[in-house]
């Protein structure tokens, strides 16, 4: 399998990653790996396309999103 090798990593981001390896229970090379798979499997075209598919099928049925402007705005002002 082949190797790849990340320079200059911002101190504070892999802190970050090292945390949250630790909270996964795994090495710091288990968890980006991790997350470079997962990362790597996803094609973005494809999920757009998804939820384009999806979003034509909720408006045909005459369904509309809410507007959650002022959804959240009449929750605050309760």
């Amino acid at each position: 399998m082949p190797d790849v090798l990340v320079r200059n990593i911002d101190e504070k981001t892999l802190n970050n990653w090292k945390k949250r390896a630790a909270r996964n229970n795994r090495s710091l090379q288990a968890e980006l790996k991790e997350m470079i798979d997962a990362l790597g499997k996803v094609d973005i075209e494809e999920t757009r396309n998804m939820v384009r598919e999806e979003l034509t099928k909720y408006r045909a049925e005459g369904r509309m999103f809410s507007n959650s402007v002022d959804d959240i705005r009449e929750i605050r002002d309760r």
